[in-house]
């Protein structure tokens, strides 16, 4: 049997190749430490108050507030009162981004964060569970003397929750309330140069609309999108990672068919763990420059999720084959259970996902997070999406330990071999604890980088914009992924050197023909009739098996 490099490989190559993807490993961080900006950046707008002095128009009109074409403007609410300006004819405009700027499809999306001032008034206060009634238009063009084109339009309602942190007394009128901030668009691709936004917060009295709201002072944004100089470093490393995943997997396959015997359910789930990774890592984003792909952010989601489900599986059935004994292994059934509430979790993120960003495709304005129902889902999503990945870690663990007890089981009979066969069976059993111990450590950045990006874009929806995660984090996690993938591939591929011929050839194994026949024997009786693709793998079946 010839067995995988992981047995076979000498110990000093094995520790090149080691250090290697440690350096590899370490340049990954370094990356999006050193040489990539912050993923993201927040720009804030205060909304210019433009006067619609065209009754009963039959197209729209959109206000710029500033530049040759600008609208006609007043300073605050209390000039509109002296000029008998209705609220109704009151348009709130922002030009995005900010005068003698242009956007760029290397910003990816564009996230709009939206948040009043309102001050403080005795006989208009906020009232309890307030809704904003908002009728918002988005444009965009991609010259300064072209005309604009409606890219959504949409009424959207957000409650206010707001808080007045001193009393309510006449002296205070005039104080601003601290309001969170609220959710207000999304747009999955930046295809265009320039973009405006025309807000109104249409007053009807009779109907209730836009009643007890206070007395609203100023708009303010924050437009937050993605950092051309990161998505250029995003790009770049996915360029350079696919090749070299699709190269190994390949290879990693094209040794597994050469074999006498069919592959065993751990061969399978390692090449569905490559193209799984060969899958997110395809650079399919570059098209995102030239063309207006708005659902590239929910099929990146996708993609991400499937990754997820295949890397989290790999572990389960990694673990478990060391675990079961020959009659039980090579069945992916037996993993139902545990399987089972991965795919499940993996669906319902897909569910919550549509649930947002599926609908974003058509309305750009809608959000899970503007009612108090969708709140409580997504920020309950958040919380038990948390729990189970640290659940999922400790039962990761506890099956790690006892792969180890059974190999510790395993170790007894050890002493009955010669000292070259024993060093050998030594040396398996510390480069496979060794590659658990590196899967653990795997496993828990994996499911700490699950958990921070969860909270991270919550964040942006429950107002604390300035939440970022640092670069290298971003560029260290994916590259410690392709990395791990990469290992794994090449360390259970079949290897072309068998271990006896290397015995033969050396120095340990030198006389004693009768007692050498007799461990062989032994091991063949007790070892070799378990196909598999390691020495460990045999042994920990039969020891399952006993």
């Amino acid at each position: 049997m010839a067995g995988a490099i992981i047995e076979n490989m000498s110990t000093r190559k094995l520790v090149i190749v080691g250090v290697t993807l440690l350096l590899f490993q370490a340049f990954a961080f370094m990356v999006g430490g050193l040489i990539a900006p912050s993923p993201t950046t927040a720009i804030h707008y205060l909304a210019t108050k433009c006067v619609d002095n065209i009754k009963h128009r039959q197209e729209s009109k959109w206000f710029m507030p500033w530049g040759p074409n600008q609208c006609d403007k007043i300073k605050n609410f209390d000039e509109a009162m002296a000029k008998k300006i209705e609220a109704n004819n009151i348009v709130f405009a922002v030009h995005i981004p900010m005068n003698n700027k242009e956007m760029s499809p290397w910003f990816q999306f564009m996230l709009v964060i939206l948040q009043f001032d309102i001050a403080f008034k005795m006989y208009n206060q906020i009232d309890d569970g307030a809704l904003v009634t908002i009728d918002v238009g988005l444009a965009y063009r991609d010259d300064t003397l072209a005309e604009w084109t409606e890219m959504a339009h949409s009424i959207e309602q957000r409650k206010l929750n707001c808080n007045f942190t001193t009393a309510k007394t006449f002296e205070n009128e005039g104080r601003y309330y601290e309001c969170d901030l609220l959710p207000f668009m999304e747009v999955g691709s930046v295809a265009h140069k320039y973009y405006l936004l025309n807000i109104r917060l249409p007053v009807n009295e009779r109907k209730k609309v836009n009643v007890g709201i206070g007395e609203i002072k100023d708009i303010r944004l924050v437009g937050i999108h993605q950092n051309g100089g990161f998505t250029k470093v995003w790009f770049a490393m996915k360029t350079f990672l696919t090749p070299s995943i699709l190269i190994i997997m390949i290879w990693y396959w094209r040794r597994i068919t050469l074999m006498s015997r069919p592959p065993v359910l751990l061969e399978k789930v390692i090449l569905a763990l490559g193209i799984s990774m060969t899958f997110i890592n395809i650079p399919v984003e570059w098209f995102s420059v030239g063309f207006n792909w708005t659902w590239m952010l929910l099929f990146g989601d996708i993609r991400q999720g499937i990754f997820y489900s295949m890397l989290l599986s790999f572990w389960i059935i990694f673990c478990g084959e060391h675990l079961m004994d020959q009659t039980e292994r090579n069945r992916f059934s037996v993993y139902w259970k545990q399987v089972g509430p991965i795919v499940f979790g993996s669906f319902c993120l897909f569910i919550f996902d549509m649930c947002e960003r599926g609908v974003q495709l058509t309305n750009p304005f809608y959000s899970i997070w503007a009612s108090d129902v969708g709140t409580e889902l997504a920020m309950a999503f958040i919380i038990v999406a948390g729990i189970c990945a640290c659940l999922y870690f400790l039962f990761l663990c506890f099956m790690v330990f006892q792969v180890f007890r059974n190999i510790s089981g395993k170790r007894t009979s050890l002493p009955a071999m010669s000292k070259a066969r024993r060093l050998h069976y030594e040396g398996l059993i510390f480069r496979f604890k060794f590659l658990m111990l590196v899967t653990l450590t795997c496993a828990a950045m994996t499911v700490i980088f699950f958990i921070i990006s969860q909270v991270n874009e919550g964040h942006w929806h429950w107002g604390d914009h300035t939440v970022q995660v640092n670069s290298a984090f971003f560029t260290g996690i994916y590259g410690m992924w392709n990395l791990y993938v990469f290992a794994i591939m090449f360390l259970y591929a079949p290897s072309h050197k068998r271990y006896g011929d290397d015995q033969s050839s050396g120095q340990c194994i030198t006389g004693d023909m009768g007692a050498n026949s007799g461990e062989d024997i032994q091991l063949t009786t007790t070892i070799t009739h378990v196909d598999g693709p390691t020495e460990v793998y045999k042994m920990t079946g039969k020891e399952a098996q006993e």
